[in-house]
């Protein structure tokens, strides 16, 4: 992988449908790129981009629609200029109307995203995992998913509708709304907080997505509504996205707030340092080759 990447948004987006249609692949969470670079190093097939983590990490704010779509569409750009891989990314409630959805999808397609969701919340939207979301109407979040779709440059970008009904107005409605949001346009369906195995194996029988033609993806957040199962699991269960949003986020606050109580009260981080990247490893993910002589810009 060189420094930027030459990787063209309609490649990504085709080489997402393909590993789709091969099984089940596992998206881990960036928090900026270079955390994208290492989910690259490290053999992943794509990289998922959290609402969430944009606005806890980037802009320091809760996930409560604070974030704009110009600070995710440089949060994508700067991920995707330097990896190669397929890039998922979290458009929440499309940053406004029927129109702004659409747009939403044409500016991070632009920038080399290979799918994103929208979800049918009522802005400001709450963590999917949190209680008291309130939903819009069917119809009009059909129309934002219609809108969303003729609004896409590639067939192969991938359009994921993600509901919310689960846990505001119960699995029955997250199902009809699953269906209908697959007639309205999606090509993937996200349902979000289902609370076990035997919903999350119903739910990829009673929706549309049963026919094989619409894909199914699967929160694996920790700390939420929904046990823990491996990747293998929810394959098995008939999905084909499983993503861990906020995982590499949660893990280096906590590791960053052990080192830091250790630095306040030892004055010197010399007895952690062997749980430290090395310089080494650094500059070999960056690619930054110390023997040559760097031309200043």
């Amino acid at each position: 992988m060189s420094m930027y990447s030459t990787a063209r948004p309609q490649d990504r987006s085709r080489r997402l449908r393909e590993l789709l249609e091969a099984g089940v692949i596992s998206i881990p969470g960036a928090i900026n790129a270079l955390s994208a670079r290492l989910i690259q190093q490290e053999g992943f097939d794509a990289i998922y981009l959290s609402g969430a983590v944009l606005a806890n990490s980037v802009t320091g704010v809760p996930d409560i629609g604070l974030t704009t779509l110009t600070e995710l569409k440089t949060h994508c750009a700067n991920i995707s200029r330097t990896t190669s891989i397929p890039i998922i990314a979290d458009g929440d409630t499309g940053f406004g109307g029927i129109e702004s959805a659409a747009r939403t999808v044409f500016e991070l397609e632009s920038v080399g995203v290979s799918g994103l969701h929208l979800e049918d919340q009522e802005f400001p939207k709450r963590c999917g995992h949190l209680d008291g979301k309130k939903l819009v109407p069917v119809e009009e979040f059909c129309q934002k998913v219609s809108a969303a779709a003729e609004a896409k440059a590639s067939p192969d970008f991938l359009l994921i509708a993600r509901t919310d009904a689960r846990g505001v107005t119960g699995y029955d409605d997250a199902v009809e709304r699953a269906n209908r949001y697959i007639e309205a346009g999606a090509d993937a369906i996200f349902p979000e907080a289902l609370t076990g195995r035997e919903e999350f194996e119903r739910f990829a029988k009673d929706t549309n997505a049963a026919d094989g033609n619409t894909f199914l993806l699967a929160n694996m957040t920790e700390f939420g509504k929904s046990p823990y199962y491996t990747v293998d699991e929810f394959g098995e269960m008939g999905y084909r996205m499983v993503i861990f949003p906020v995982t590499l986020q949660r893990l280096v606050m906590k590791s960053m707030a052990t080192a830091l109580r250790t630095l306040r009260d030892e004055r010197s981080q010399q007895s952690f340092t062997d749980q430290m990247q090395t310089r080494k490893e650094l500059y070999e993910l960056l690619e930054y080759d110390m023997n040559v002589p760097q031309t200043p810009v």
